[in-house]
């Protein structure tokens, strides 16, 4: 073995292996994180129809709630929700975003819900894997 490796062999087995998610790997469970910019004045409509109608066709569907939260400073204050989706897989979560947008239910609340405009001006979308230390997987 050169000098070198052995000297830092030690230290190498301490070193966790690189997780998948390190590695941009997306299978198994993942978490999708959207940000929606409401369109001037519309951001109380939004959250009502996601409080009314959304929130059970995303269960309804096979996404799992994380969380919700608006802005309480800085640019996006007054006119952005931020939510976090979970998903068994990528795969999945194509599926269930599929059923969502064909759904019956959804068609009508989305309409119902544009009859005086649309909510959003804007949607941003990131997906997430948990790391290994995260508390939250």
């Amino acid at each position: 073995m050169k000098p070198l490796l052995a000297a830092l062999l030690p230290i190498l087995l301490l070193v966790p292996a690189a997780t998948p998610a390190e590695h941009g790997d997306d299978s198994g469970r993942v978490f999708e994180m959207r940000i929606y910019k409401a369109a001037e004045g519309k951001l109380p409509d939004l959250l009502a129809r996601f409080r009314n109608h959304t929130n059970y066709l995303f269960v309804k569907h096979g996404m799992k709630l994380i969380g919700y939260w608006t802005p309480t400073e800085g640019e996006g204050a007054g006119n952005t929700l931020v939510y976090i989706l979970a998903h068994d897989s990528r795969e999945k979560a194509k599926e269930s975003w599929a059923a969502f947008a064909n759904d019956p239910a959804w068609k009508e609340a989305a309409a119902e819900s544009r009859k005086d405009g649309r909510l959003v001006a804007g949607i941003e979308n990131q997906w997430l894997k948990a790391t290994d230390f995260s508390p939250l997987q």
